[in-house]
């Protein structure tokens, strides 16, 4: 429980992780950036972030995020930092991450603290900016913070930030993350990297026919530990890879297979079980203020 919490003013909101349901690499723009195409799905799972209106105008983060970050470099104080220019803002926030997404595991801690600090303290302060303006902050963030502000599972393009709203099917999935925490810069740059994908279409992530990620064979080669926690899920069932990061997963049709699934996994795995979401519980807490 974070001291912010109840106390004061302080309330508390949900950061939600995400997986890649599959993501290819079709090509690199003139400015070096990748352009992918992928599949967001969020989670039941997921960060809380606490925050407490300041009239000092102060952004004050409290304990810290993610060991070894500075207050400087967190994409939650950031974002605070980002939407108070942004929207000529008087007030200030403390803000505590409650962190529950391990770092560089590809499910999208670090942005999703960030779109919730958005969302929130865009509602907390009154600023009044509609989400397109709020997304396009996230952007300069990094490319998953836009679906996380918008919170609705979407077919992605470009680097991440041309969003289309997909319907998925109900699904529980279980996760692992077998402890690395990977540069995405480096894998970004790795000669092995896949970087022509054919474009595809949504009709064919529809029938089935997308289910690989770019970065998976570079990060079977560089990391025994990946390795070995895809090698273990596929005795489950059939194991990916989320996003550019260790993190993989199996995708079940209802809970009680994917609670079976992870009770087959060998012990020392961090495994566990989430569901997907339609959309996003930031939404519902937002409804409420």
């Amino acid at each position: 429980m974070s001291r912010l919490d109840g106390v004061d003013g302080g309330s508390t909101w949900p950061a939600p992780a995400k997986l890649n349901l599959f993501l290819h690499i079709t090509g690199r723009r003139p400015d070096g950036y990748h352009q992918l195409q992928t599949v967001f799905r969020l989670l039941d799972w997921g960060d809380r972030i606490h925050l407490r209106v300041r009239d000092d105008g102060r952004i004050r983060r409290e304990g810290t995020s993610v060991a070894g970050v500075a207050e400087a470099d967190d994409l939650a104080i950031r974002a605070a930092h980002l939407l108070k220019a942004a929207a000529n803002i008087g007030q200030g926030a403390d803000i505590g991450v409650e962190k529950c997404v391990p770092a560089g595991g590809g499910f999208g801690g670090g942005s999703s603290d960030a779109a919730t600090v958005l969302v929130a303290l865009n509602r907390l302060w009154g600023a009044g900016l509609e989400v397109d303006a709020l997304a396009a902050l996230g952007l300069q963030l990094g490319a998953d913070v836009p679906v996380f502000v918008r919170g609705h599972n979407a077919w992605a393009e470009g680097v991440g930030e041309l969003l289309t709203p997909i319907a998925l099917p109900p699904a529980w999935f279980v996760l692992v993350h077998p402890g690395v925490h990977v540069p995405t810069p480096a894998l970004f740059a790795s000669p092995d990297l896949t970087r022509d994908a054919p474009v595809a279409k949504i009709a064919d992530f529809a029938s089935g026919s997308l289910l690989g990620n770019a970065f998976e064979p570079v990060l079977r080669r560089r990391e025994p530990a990946v390795e070995a926690a895809l090698a273990a899920l596929s005795s489950i069932g059939r194991a990916r890879l989320t996003g550019s990061g260790s993190g993989c997963f199996v995708e079940f049709a209802t809970r009680a297979a994917a609670e079976q699934g992870l009770a087959q996994l060998p012990k020392e795995l961090r495994a566990w079980v989430a569901a997907g979401v339609e959309r996003s519980p930031l939404l519902d807490v937002l409804e409420r203020y």
